[in-house]
């Protein structure tokens, strides 16, 4: 693992000295800084805790210096890992390509121990030409293809212009998957970055990821570091998506519903629609005509008058207030 002669080199970068910068160096010294106190604490606390055990087992002095021991290999173990920490992830980052071209070299070694070169040429041909034919397997292959890429590319995001923290931790992309419209990405977060740093750079983010739209959502109620990143390449509201609850429906026993036909109109002229048969039962249909011509005011019948008696208080029953007919048939209002 080189080092480039300044600091803040990527990795892929080439050092003017020759050198390629694998990790950078303010993270290689944050992460020695954390190594040195992880090693002091964890070994004091699992040294004092194996003396405790073994002083029953063996002398004190003895049990201490176990326990010494034990602490010290254990912190230098958990040291080591924080150490290696920012090399793992990097080799995580190419895992797929990495995994890739050991099994590409292990299955070229094993066909070369068993088959001639003319053998192992028509496998390799077929091995890359049945999915270049068969639609299905190259879509898939695709899919499987721009996840890979897609993982990349976000780590360029995170690397180029989203703010991390002063040490210069990248956030761990943990996983990807295809979907229907592109690409599914989770993602840890580091501190110092949260979602809402995300969503303000989502069109910087699809521009770089090649994509339509980027969509940013958290992946977990319960931790907020875990965020669910879509990239979206294609709209699937333009295509024919089959779901399988059609065929949970059985259609073989459902009865079909017998409908007479009835004509329809064509405008809305009352005297077109047909009369029901509670028309038919109050008597001939009544339909306003817009050619007649109403009643005068004089042939208007008057209401009835009540007698004097009545106005006095006489008893007996209330007259009811007859409605005034204005040249209307109103019988169907009362």
């Amino acid at each position: 693992m080189g080092r480039g002669s300044s600091a803040g080199r990527s990795f892929g970068r080439v050092g003017r000295g020759g050198t390629v910068t694998v990790i950078e160096d303010r993270v290689s010294r944050s992460y020695a800084r954390t190594a040195k106190i992880t090693f002091y604490v964890v070994a004091i606390v699992v040294g004092l805790l194996a003396a405790t055990i073994t002083t029953s087992y063996l002398p004190p002095i003895a049990a201490v210096l176990l326990g010494g021991l034990i602490g010290a290999a254990v912190g230098l173990l958990v040291a080591a890992f924080i150490v290696c920490w920012p090399v793992l992830r990097v080799l995580w980052w190419w895992a797929p390509e990495i995994g890739l071209t050991l099994l590409a070299g292990y299955g070229w070694v094993l066909l070369a121990t068993h088959l001639p070169l003319f053998g192992r040429i028509i496998i390799l041909t077929v091995l890359a030409g049945v999915p270049a034919v068969i639609p299905a397997l190259r879509s898939r292959v695709k899919a499987i293809a721009w996840c890979v890429i897609t993982r990349h590319r976000l780590r360029v995001c995170f690397n180029e212009f989203i703010i991390t923290n002063r040490s210069g931790t990248l956030p761990l992309i943990l996983w990807a998957r295809p979907t229907r419209t592109g690409e599914r990405v989770w993602a840890w977060l580091r501190p110092g970055l949260s979602l809402a740093d995300l969503q303000s750079r989502l069109d910087k983010i699809a521009v770089t990821c090649w994509a339509a739209s980027v969509t940013v959502e958290a992946a977990s109620d319960s931790n907020a570091a875990v965020v669910r990143i879509d990239v979206k390449r294609r709209a699937v509201l333009t295509g024919t998506i089959e779901t399988p609850l059609l065929d949970l429906v059985d259609n073989t026993d459902t009865p079909t519903t017998q409908r007479a036909a009835h004509p329809v109109p064509t405008a809305l002229d009352l005297p077109d629609v047909p009369a029901t048969s509670d028309d038919n039962q109050r008597g001939p249909s009544r339909t306003a005509d817009p050619d007649a011509v109403p009643a005068p005011d004089a042939a208007r019948a008057k209401p009835t008058k009540t007698s004097k008696s009545a106005k006095a208080g006489a008893t007996g029953p209330t007259a009811v207030p007859q409605p005034v007919n204005s040249g209307e048939d109103i019988s169907d209002w009362i």
